[in-house]
């Protein structure tokens, strides 16, 4: 049964020291109300998975909580690096962080096979690429059919998927449109899911032609979480702050004003709540 929670119950419960956690949303749906949480509650140790870490993952790296990364282009969308993310590798700030950097298409199949039960992925790709040379999870195969080499990568298979959505029903079937990116095969690739939702409705409505629905029985706990993905948007709700994101360039830069904005904005205007 998918168990209704509050977002502090939710990740007290199922975010564990140590854990292997995928926090999926591409471009929407980035569920930043379940890393903040994440950030409070003063997780550590975390292997972190996700297509491109964006915003939300640059503040738990730079909050302590990430011991690795696997992830496919580590910036922020529209301006570039991610300051957080570069001063743990270059500067071990604040603490070391170990990476493995995908393809946007071998973290996607690799979630799929997850999803299937699989052990690893097969797909097309990585020819004359560079990052062969820097992840020995990147392997070739020979297909025994055509003989033709094809990249293999290992099967993702988090402890625990964080998707946000639109919405939820009371039986806790979950609802999402818009683009959908991985967030069904990383939700299905897990152990366990957790999904913010913006509402919980007695009917889920009859989803449009860029929709997918998440049977009760793949969902562990559901947390209603208005504006779970602000500054990111969700799709039907509320648009994205581009202006933050461009603001977010300056402000973690420097140590200093990352530190003191998620004291502000993070940890103490939470704590007031």
């Amino acid at each position: 049964m998918t168990s209704f929670l509050s977002l502090q119950a939710a990740i007290a419960e199922y975010v564990q020291d140590g854990s292997t956690i995928a926090l999926e949303g591409f471009t929407h749906l980035i569920p930043f109300a379940a890393g903040h949480e994440i950030i409070r509650q003063q997780k550590r140790d975390l292997c972190l998975i996700r297509m491109t870490p964006d915003l939300i993952y640059d503040q738990m790296i730079g909050m302590g909580c990430v011991r690795k990364l696997i992830f496919s282009w580590g910036g922020n969308p529209g301006v570039g690096t991610l300051h957080r993310l570069r001063d743990a590798v270059e500067h071990d700030w604040p603490q070391s962080l170990e990476l493995e950097e995908h393809s946007h298409a071998a973290l996607a199949n690799a979630y799929a096979a997850g999803a299937a039960g699989l052990p690893c992925a097969i797909f097309r790709g990585y020819q004359g690429s560079d990052l062969v040379k820097v992840n020995p999870n990147i392997r070739f195969i020979q297909c025994p059919f055509t003989g033709e080499q094809l990249a293999a990568v290992p099967a993702l298979r988090p402890d625990l998927t964080i998707i946000h959505a639109q919405r939820a029903d009371r039986s806790g079937n979950v609802l999402l449109e818009g683009i959908i990116g991985v967030q069904k095969e990383a939700a299905l690739a897990a152990r366990r899911v957790l999904v913010t939702v913006e509402e919980i409705v007695d009917d889920l409505r009859a989803p449009g032609p860029n929709a997918a629905v998440l049977p009760h029985w793949t969902i562990s706990a559901v947390v209603q979480v208005p504006n779970g993905a602000y500054p990111s948007y969700t799709h039907g709700y509320y648009g994205r702050d581009n202006a933050f994101y461009t603001a977010w360039d300056a402000i973690a830069r420097d140590r200093e004003a990352f530190l003191a904005w998620m004291q502000e904005h993070v940890l103490v205007a939470r704590s007031m709540k």
